[in-house]
């Protein structure tokens, strides 16, 4: 008997995805991409799958009833459906993107890395997306502009460049507007010293103090005489 969907708890399709929903749903897609033979996954694996060290930023350690909770949101918005039937001895799971958000391939293996990685370059994602789909800088060039240009609603942007990054980052809005500094804020540098170095310093600081009451005493003396 072949197994048939379980529907969805609901069909709301808001695309305000919490960070491990926003993981999930990358594992799915990537894995249905990079191992399709064992797909749809097994809430073990796509726990494994989350827990991946490679290809993650960042790297989690998440529990399986987390999982389940992230794929509760995603089936809530018809991004991810659970297949049970008589053939499977576990439910299995797989995404279900392109009900909600139709797209080509490889605008669709794009979004993964940037829900896997977060912000990246174009060169990155060029790289990183060769294990799914091999494409040129141009056409991950051209599948962000489609990206950020859906009539429907952008689904990545174009961050502002950075003091000392030589090219811009592109990042995904299924999670929402990305936290980006002005391209003009300053940089800040916060220095840590070691413990003796501060005590020398205060020591130092302290004597100068001395020093300079002395001074003045000895003026006003000398200016008494």
């Amino acid at each position: 008997m072949e197994n048939s969907p379980v529907p969805s708890p609901a069909l709301s399709a808001s695309p305000s995805l919490s960070a491990l929903e926003a993981r999930v749903l990358g594992c799915l897609i990537e894995k249905e991409l990079t191992t399709p033979d064992v797909c749809p996954l097994t809430l073990n694996s796509l726990v494994n799958a989350c827990n991946q060290r490679s290809n993650r930023d960042p790297v989690l350690d998440v529990a399986s009833r987390e999982v389940e909770t992230g794929l509760d949101g995603l089936r809530h918005r018809r991004l991810a459906t659970v297949f049970a039937g008589a053939d499977a001895r576990v439910p299995k799971f797989r995404q279900t993107l392109d009900q909600v958000y139709p797209l080509e391939a490889g605008a669709r293996v794009v979004l993964c890395e940037l829900l896997l990685r977060g912000p990246q370059t174009t060169a990155e994602l060029r790289t990183r997306t060769e294990r799914m789909l091999p494409l040129s800088a141009e056409e991950i060039e051209a599948h962000l502009q489609a990206l950020a240009a859906r009539p429907e609603g952008a689904l990545a942007r174009r961050l502002s460049r950075q003091r000392g990054q030589k090219e811009a980052r592109w990042a995904q809005l299924l999670t929402g507007e990305p936290a980006a500094a002005p391209a003009d804020e300053p940089l800040s540098v916060a220095l840590m010293l070691p413990p003796e170095t501060e005590q020398r310093l205060a020591a130092l600081e302290a004597d100068v103090a001395r020093l300079s009451q002395e001074v003045e005493t000895l003026r006003r003396a000398l200016g008494d005489a």
